[in-house]
């Protein structure tokens, strides 16, 4: 068999599971895994850029996710009443102070000579420049958060459609990898990965703890959409007649028909970056890339500037993971920095570029449908195999009511035993490089 021919048995063997998933456990079902199939395979996409093209090992997946949710609540909220006056001027000063002590600090280290005056005056810098932002910031987020605290106490956003949060989500990940690729790229890949999943701890700490931003763990809800509400598509008499046509009723209808537009808006940027990255595969850049990753000390000696390479790439991989992160926030109608864990959104992430194939775009598109399948219908699927197993036993059984139990987690069971097959048996995965 062709490698076209068994690309296309896969990707016709995935939406087969999608269609038998429509058929036995309902089209809602269905809809709902496709669309998070599509966003996780845009996020394989990002990390297949950076792990598959230039071998970055970054496990800070989910902070860039996070901004890129982070984003939906700034664009397309809209702002406060009385915020901005309250103490956003005094927060925006603060924040310019914050930026002039770094500034400070970076001159006293290139101006003055080495020695004990300047290690005092950068850290006298520091300490005075910390306790200046701090006096100026704390009194304008205590006036912010006491705006009506039980729902909004924090800024809100700029009232824009929520679609122009996606590719600015994209643009402020894109420059937390810059500041981040700038200090971190420089080490070698496995600090580089301890340092990348710290700065997502930062950003998570950030997200849950500043209120002010984004209401921390009270969570900011009712986050503008692309697509009608499906309460206003029920009161639609066209609509409800177009049902009535189909043999639907309207609540079932209007769901089905939101959740497929956000499919197809979804498979609009998919395809879209699909096609970008694939042109980038092919260019000399992208021969460039592959070179730099097999062998860094060949590409720099032929005169390439393999860290400046490698920043553009991290640069570039972070961006698509923060347009996928506002995307998921558009689509969940919610930010809930506390939802965002490792497991989630970097470990299942790596699975997906490793179980598809890393270096091939199409396989981190499919790894990406597939395992999400995977995650959502491992679960039903371990609860119906422990039904059978233990269909003989006596009710009431510890051994019966543990195995039954234990069906929920066979989600991380299935997982590892997935990697652990794919890395002995395909360590290229299901559509290797090629």
């Amino acid at each position: 068999m062709t490698p076209v021919m068994r690309n296309t048995a896969l990707f016709g063997l995935m939406a087969a599971l999608l269609i038998g998933t429509g058929m036995v456990q309902g089209w809602n079902l269905a809809l709902t895994i496709l669309n998070m199939g599509l966003i996780s395979a845009i996020l394989a996409l990002g990390v297949n850029l950076q792990w598959g093209f230039a071998g970055l090992f970054n496990i800070g997946i989910m902070g860039f996710i996070a901004l890129g949710g982070l984003a939906t609540v700034l664009v397309s909220m809209p702002a406060t009443e009385g915020a901005f006056a309250a103490g956003g001027v005094r927060i925006i000063l603060a924040l310019i102070l914050g930026a002039a002590t770094i500034v400070g600090a970076v001159l006293v280290q290139t101006r003055m000579a080495k020695g004990r005056l300047r290690a005092l005056s950068t850290v006298a810098v520091l300490i005075v420049g910390f306790f200046v932002f701090r006096a100026v910031f704390d009194p304008g987020v205590e006036a912010i958060e006491a705006i009506n605290p039980a729902s909004t106490g924090y800024l809100g956003g700029l009232g824009l459609p929520v679609l122009i949060a996606w590719p600015v989500g994209g643009l402020l990940a894109a420059g937390a990898a810059w500041i981040i690729g700038k200090t971190a790229l420089g080490l070698r890949s496995d600090y580089l990965a301890i340092a990348t999943l710290g700065i997502a701890e930062i950003i998570l700490a950030v997200l849950k703890n500043e209120d002010w931003l984004t209401r921390g763990v009270k969570n900011v809800v009712g986050i503008p959409r692309p697509v009608p509400y499906e309460v206003d598509l029920q009161q639609d008499v066209g609509f409800i007649e177009r049902a009535a046509g189909l043999g639907l009723d309207p609540v079932n209808a209007s769901t089905l028909y939101v959740k497929f537009a956000y499919g197809v808006l979804f498979l609009i940027v998919l395809l879209l970056l699909l096609w970008l990255v694939q042109k980038a595969l092919h260019s000399p850049w992208g021969r460039m890339m592959r070179a730099i990753r097999d062998n860094e000390v060949a590409a720099e000696a032929m005169g390439k500037d393999v860290k400046g390479r490698h920043l553009q790439i991290f640069i570039l991989g972070s961006a698509i993971c923060g347009l996928a992160g506002a995307m998921m926030t558009t689509l969940d109608g919610q930010l809930t920095p506390t939802s965002y864990q490792p497991l989630r959104f970097t470990f299942l992430i790596w699975v997906m570029v490793i179980v598809g194939g890393s270096g091939n775009n199409f396989g981190a598109v499919l790894g990406g449908m597939l395992i999400w399948w995977l995650w959502v219908m491992v679960e039903p699927i371990g609860l119906w195999l422990m039904g059978v197993i233990t269909s003989g036993m006596a009710d009431g059984s510890w051994l019966k009511d543990h195995l039954i139990e234990s069906a929920a987690q066979m989600r991380l069971l299935t997982m590892g035993v997935i990697l652990l097959l794919m890395l002995r048996f395909s360590p290229r995965g299901l559509i290797p490089e090629r």
